[in-house]
């Protein structure tokens, strides 16, 4: 039982406008002991927003009038918050947008609740941690700088908008240049899950690179090593 010097938990906002997907998930949350309010369109979430800044947001892409797209440039306009979108459609495109416009992770209908909470908790953690235990030095490389501090990165000097996970999955490399990294490593050492799409990991890289590479099509730092997965070379050579 919580104590009054306990942390209080996390305020997770719910939007979905099917009723029942709602309820189940904000079931779930609530018995993981999440504090959970529920939204059925976009003007409703972006006003519990308002009414007090959720500590992360699961949210459906399908909304009626303004999209979960539209409350996700909204709300990250705001401020940082961690966004996890539902999408009913395994459409790769839908979960790049979504991912481009700040979400932090994406889920696809049908899922399991339970993994969609072993998901917050997740992203909840890593949000949380830098302002809970020191931040590691500055990392840097091939131009590159991160700043656990302060949550930013930049590149020859330019600042980049980087997603909760893209900033994670960028500093993994930066510690650990020359390294092959296969996408369960990566899932398990960036994510912190030892299950899920692996396909969460190649979207990430391809935004990541598409943000960090001169011509993400031919990617000098983040090298795909066939068979294996991932290598960010900082001398930023192509490959043959």
């Amino acid at each position: 039982m919580s104590s009054s010097m306990d942390t209080p938990p996390a305020r997770i906002l719910v939007v979905d406008d099917d009723p029942t997907v709602s309820e189940v998930v904000a079931g779930y949350l609530r018995r993981a002991g999440f504090a959970v309010e529920e939204a059925g369109d976009g003007p409703a979430a972006l006003a519990a927003a308002g009414r007090a800044r959720p500590d992360l947001v699961v949210l459906d892409l399908m909304l009626p009038g303004l999209d979960g797209l539209e409350v996700c440039r909204r709300l990250r306009a705001d401020g940082p918050v961690p966004v996890i979108m539902l999408t009913a459609r395994g459409d790769e495109d839908d979960r790049i947008t979504g991912l481009e416009v700040g979400a932090d992770d994406y889920v696809t209908k049908p899922f399991s609740p339970r993994e969609l909470v072993l998901r917050v908790t997740s992203v909840l953690r890593r949000s949380r941690a830098a302002g809970r235990v020191p931040a590691p030095e500055r990392l840097t490389g091939a131009g590159l700088s991160l700043d656990p501090a302060t949550h930013r990165a930049t590149r020859d000097g330019r600042e980049l908008a980087l997603t909760l996970r893209e900033f994670d999955l960028l500093a993994h490399f930066l510690r650990h240049p020359g390294r092959a990294h296969g996408r369960e490593e990566l899932m398990r050492e960036v994510w912190g899950w030892d299950f899920g799409d692996l396909s969460t990991v190649t979207v990430h890289v391809r935004r990541l690179r598409a943000k960090v590479e001169e011509d993400p099509g031919r990617p000098r730092l983040i090298q795909t090593v066939w068979g294996v997965g991932y290598r960010f070379d900082a001398a930023g050579e192509v490959s043959a």
